[in-house]
């Protein structure tokens, strides 16, 4: 790399700005700075230990929601006495059946009972299926010596008991509710046994009241209707399970198309961009001409505003003249105003060009880099499944509390039993509690104790953390690309002296010394995203509120937010770029890359733009092309049967649509994260170039010979240099 840099940074030019004036000095020449420094020491070390203490507690809340937490209390449904059906000694048993649905229905809210994993005020045991016929226990069944194991089934019946030995007769076992008294035809959804809403014509045949049957149904509708249609989940199923080939192939083509986008941009970039910008002038100048002509025809039809008036149908006012000409005059002074930005700031399109053109060339030369996004998504997937797990133990810490809840109110004797008392499922006994019928039913999770009655705190915990350690990795990848291509920059004789493993040791040396400035910036942005959820969260609660001013003052704060959150992003990426660079800490970093970036603000604006601009239009290349491919092939338009393929028949044809553009969106987000990420860096160590570099013999510039070109400057050569 040339002479040794000095430790610690010390060759950074930028340590040589001053505060003189609005924006500090130029930065001065170093004759040891040869690119990213090596010598290096660790910046922000309190933050570093604060984010290695916030992990570790993060951790801490991950394994206390893994031993309090039990998730089988959403996947799997319980019975009375607690026990998962589907799984342990219930392995062969994974449906739910309900003694009386009715109760279900009309004793509970039906979301709520949704959320508790539906459990109501009535017993339920796990079965190996839902009845298929109608049961009955009818009066000739309550003969004292009849056995009650030649009326039900014993999987129909509580685990208590056992019908073969027990001495109870059928009235007592109705009573204590040990069995049910009917069973209904059903359909298993979500593993539970509901009244089949197909079988109507069957309740007339058993003598069911059409009051009953209406209650069944109607309430059997609502329950699916808030636990959502399993039918619409298998058909999601089937159709991903159809169509994941050609979802995945789609996905590699728009890979291809967005890799040969950025490496076609390093010889048709000039073209390209003013290709749009005379597209965007051109639609400006269509809009002209057509407002005109609708000016002219309405102003011979004599279509005026004053004939109009004051309408709340805004359709009408298309059908004046006065609109046409209000239009017509913002769009000409937008053309006009183009065209004087385009005139005027030709030579900053022309070095914005050619930077765009050297991040392709600098891409060509570190292909590895467009693997860092890979990198990137690995981590961000285990933060959020990190998250996820986390919040569904939190959510499910707790065991199940029972209390009793008699059977009829009504019943005599039932007064003095307390409606919070609880009871243990497996010990319960409903005889001790004659002549009141009652049963021990599940009503919520245990929500005491210190680490119950912190859960929300916790659920805070996660959410924070979460955030921090999703801007970290983004912030990680940021400062790595910005190493690597920082490298490429500064290496004079290109590609000799460009490092061999840019990405590598760009990746190693950002951890080792930089993990405290990147965590800095990190909790910065997300303090700043916590206030806006707190934000969104209050505009929801308080969305019915009539007071204009606090409505107003409420969007004001979400306004401000969210453009301080937007500046932080930038000043941030660009603090980042310096850290890789010079190995400072952030705040040193962050003053001078916007120190920097304010001394040639017109040169930022113009370059963002153009990017912006760029990169746009190869997002919507990508993502419009897939998804139009998508949508002829999954709507059939296609012939898949000349690639001898069975024609896709799907349900919903517009999910492996949308699959395949938010797909293709990422992907190219992916790589053109990249590509924004170099230009930004080359742009910097451009502006850094200009400022301490005149072209001597001792001072040469790095930069291109076109960009050399473009500026008139060009580096002296002794006779002895044969420097490209």
């Amino acid at each position: 790399m040339g002479a040794k840099e000095k430790k610690g940074g010390d060759a950074s030019p930028s340590q040589s700005v001053s505060s003189s004036g609005p924006y500090g000095e130029k930065c001065k020449y170093d004759q040891s700075f040869r690119g990213p420094i090596k010598n290096r020491s660790c910046t922000d070390i309190i933050c570093c230990v604060l984010f290695l203490a916030f992990l570790a507690g993060y951790i801490v809340v991950g394994l206390l929601a893994w031993l309090y937490g039990d998730p089988r209390q959403v996947i799997y449904p319980r019975n009375s006495t607690g026990s998962y059906c589907g799984i342990g000694e219930n392995s062969n048993k994974p449906f739910v059946l309900y003694f009386n649905m009715i109760n279900c229905i009309t004793s509970l809210n039906i979301m709520a009972a949704a959320m508790n994993g539906l459990q109501c005020p009535t017993p339920q045991v796990c079965v190996s299926s839902c009845p298929t016929n109608f049961s009955v226990v009818l009066p000739t069944d309550y003969i004292p010596n009849k056995n009650p194991s030649e009326i039900w089934d014993q999987e129909w019946c509580q685990p208590s008991i056992n019908l073969t030995t027990t001495h109870l007769t059928v009235s007592q076992i109705l009573n204590q509710q040990l069995c049910p008294q009917f069973a209904i035809p059903s359909t298993a959804i979500f593993n539970r046994c509901f009244p089949s809403l197909n079988a109507s014509q069957n309740y007339a045949e058993r003598k069911i009241s059409n009051e009953t049957r209406d209650n069944l149904i109607s309430g059997s509708k609502q329950i699916i209707r808030a636990l959502n249609a399993k039918d619409i989940g298998l058909k999601i199923f089937e159709d991903f399970a159809r169509t994941w080939y050609w979802i995945v192939i789609i996905l590699v083509i728009a890979m291809v198309v967005s890799l040969l986008f950025l490496l076609l941009l390093r010889f048709t970039a000039g073209y390209l961009v003013w290709i749009l910008i005379i597209g965007v002038l051109a639609i400006i100048a269509y809009g002209i001409y057509h407002c005109t002509m609708e000016y002219r025809n309405y102003e011979a039809k004599g279509a005026s505003i004053h004939d109009v008036g004051f309408t709340v149908n805004l359709s009408v006012y298309g059908s004046v003249k006065e609109t046409w000409l209000a239009v017509l005059i913002i769009l000409c002074v937008v053309e006009g105003i183009l065209l004087l930005t385009i005139l005027f700031l030709r030579n900053r399109i022309r070095i914005a060009i050619a930077l765009i053109k050297e991040a392709s060339r600098a891409i060509g030369y570190m292909m590895s880099a467009l693997l860092y996004p890979l990198v990137t998504f690995i981590l961000l997937l285990i933060c959020v499944a990190y998250w996820a797990m986390t919040a569904l133990y939190l959510a499910t810490s707790g065991s199940p509390l029972y209390r009793l809840v008699p059977i009829n109110e009504s019943t005599p004797g039932c007064s003095g039993i307390s409606a919070n008392e609880s009871c243990n499922p497996l010990t319960f006994n409903a005889s001790s509690y004659s002549p009141c019928p009652v049963s021990c039913i599940f009503y919520k999770y245990k929500d005491e104790g210190l680490f119950q009655r912190n859960i929300f705190n916790l659920q805070v915990y996660n959410v924070f953390g979460f955030l921090w350690c999703i801007n970290f990795v983004l912030a990680l990848g940021q400062c790595v690309l910005a190493g690597a291509f920082a490298s490429y920059y500064w290496a004079f004789n290109k590609p000799q002296d460009i490092p061999a493993c840019a990405v590598t040791s760009s990746f190693i040396r950002t951890l080792r010394y930089h993990t405290g400035s990147l965590a800095f910036g990190a909790l910065i942005l997300t303090i700043v995203q916590v206030i806006r959820i707190m934000l969104e969260y209050l505009d929801h609660k308080l969305k019915d509120l009539e007071n204009p001013v606090a409505r107003c003052i409420l969007c004001c704060l979400k306004c401000c937010f969210w453009c301080l959150e937007k500046f932080l992003k930038f000043l941030n990426r660009n603090a980042y770029i310096m850290i890789a660079i010079y190995g400072k800490n952030f705040c040193t970093s962050a003053k001078n890359a916007f120190m920097l970036l304010m001394r040639n603000v017109v040169r930022v604006v113009v370059l963002d733009k153009i990017t912006d601009l760029m990169l746009f239009f190869g997002t919507l290349l990508v993502v419009g092309g897939v998804g139009v491919l998508s949508f002829f092939l999954f709507t059939g338009r296609i012939p898949i049967e000349a690639f001898q393929i069975n024609s896709l028949q799907l349900n919903y044809y517009w999910l492996p649509i949308l699959t395949v553009v938010v797909g293709a969106y990422l992907i190219a987000q992916g790589f053109f994260g990249v590509y924004n990420m170099c230009v930004d860096t080359l742009f910097l160590c451009f502006l850094e170039d200009l400022e301490r570099n005149d072209g001597s013999l001792e001072k040469p510039y790095y930069m291109s010979k076109s960009l050399m070109k473009i500026l008139n400057k060009k580096n002296k050569k002794p006779k002895a240099d044969v420097h490209k």
